[in-house]
């Protein structure tokens, strides 16, 4: 059996491909090994097979060991221990859910229910570095992959609304925290049988204004708020996040699929789980709408269509009715006025699960298999 290295496993990300891989039982056919940054020879996670002390994730005497090493650390552990590895010589796998990696030359962003050819192909020509993609361009992929497999689109504009989870555990605890905050602000007025609304909303704001409201991790008010920027400014306008957009989703569809256009505007907004995203769509020629419908629901085993309905949506097509589950969720499909081949359409999926996790895992399997 191969031996498997596993860093950054108490992440949110971590943690979550940990999970999945016990409930598919997939470390019944690994051998794992559990590194760590901080508390080396301590006892490891129990799985079958598993080694049961943890090893020095700083190691690269003990990495080069492995035949496979999956990374949930980070960048700037990619950084230092990849490049150190291959002056040492290794020549195992590498698969990574950090961004660091994902443009270079040598990688893979991995898909596979979208670029399993490609996957397949690279394995063949020695391709040794697997990359997961960033969360909303895998979700998006996936729940348009119908109208991607008809050649059917000429661009998308995708407008994310993206969980606070996007930002780490951190920032999920601020948001909480900040949640708390604003209701205790204004629970007096709260409690009186004739409260004034205006009152409250004064008191809302006055809180999220103050030099004592917690906003480290965020910098600003996300509770009752949203950030209209993710990542790094490139310039001109542009973050980091948006040009993920373009760029990880064709080199995706590269040798696959047809170059699409693809930009957008990325949110940061209250909910804890799942990004979601608001997408207009230009048909390349019209489409009647139960054709576009049936392409959508018809393209892989996770995305589910939602019924353009009120109750339907309410319900089906929220952060909180996907969070925790594999499946993507794809309504409010609707032709625009603006063109006749301009579709609108909403998707919503867990991006620590199929925008993270599970594209590292399903990577991890075809390598053992």
């Amino acid at each position: 059996m191969k031996k498997v290295g596993f860093v950054g496993w108490r992440g949110m990300v971590g943690s979550v491909l940990l999970d999945r891989m016990k409930e598919e039982n997939n470390f019944s056919n690994i051998n794992a090994f559990f590194f760590t940054t901080s508390q080396v020879g301590m006892k490891a996670p129990e799985t079958i097979n598993g080694e049961k002390i943890l090893l020095d994730a700083h190691s690269i005497k003990e990495l080069s060991e492995m035949d496979i090493i999956l990374s949930c650390q980070g960048g700037d552990y990619t950084e230092k221990v990849y490049a150190e590895l291959k002056k040492y010589n290794w020549d195992g796998h590498w698969i990574d859910a950090a961004s660091t990696l994902r443009m270079a030359d040598e990688s893979i962003i991995v898909l596979d229910p979208i670029n399993e050819p490609s996957i397949n192909t690279a394995l063949k020509n020695g391709f040794r570095t697997w990359v997961g993609g960033n969360c909303t361009v895998s979700l998006m992929l996936l729940a348009i992959h119908g109208l991607i497999k008809e050649g059917a689109i000429e661009w998308v504009s995708s407008m994310t609304y993206q969980a606070a989870s996007g930002a780490g555990a951190k920032n999920m605890k601020e948001l909480l925290v900040q949640m708390g905050q604003l209701h205790s602000s204004t629970e007096s007025e709260l409690k009186k049988i004739n409260f004034n609304i205006l009152d409250v909303d004064k008191m809302v704001l006055n809180k999220m204004r103050s030099s004592d409201f917690s906003k480290e991790n965020f910098q600003v008010p996300l509770a009752g708020n949203l950030i209209p920027w993710i990542d790094q400014d490139l310039g001109k306008g542009l973050s980091r996040e948006e040009w993920k957009g373009q760029f990880e989703t064709n080199k995706i569809l590269m040798n696959n699929y047809e170059k699409i256009n693809v930009d957008g505007l990325c949110t940061r907004i209250g909910s804890m789980r799942s990004h979601s995203q608001a997408l207009t769509i230009k048909l390349k020629k019209h489409y009647e709408l139960t054709e576009i419908n049936d392409l959508i629901k018809s393209a892989n085993n996770w995305v589910k269509l939602v019924p353009n309905e009120k109750e339907a949506s309410i319900n089906n097509l929220t952060p909180a009715a996907v969070s925790g589950g594999l499946d993507i969720a794809i309504g409010r499909v609707r032709r625009l006025a603006l063109d006749d081949n301009i579709i609108s359409a909403f998707t919503v999926g867990d991006q620590l699960l199929w925008g993270a996790a599970e594209p590292l895992r399903r990577m991890l399997q075809i390598l053992i298999k």
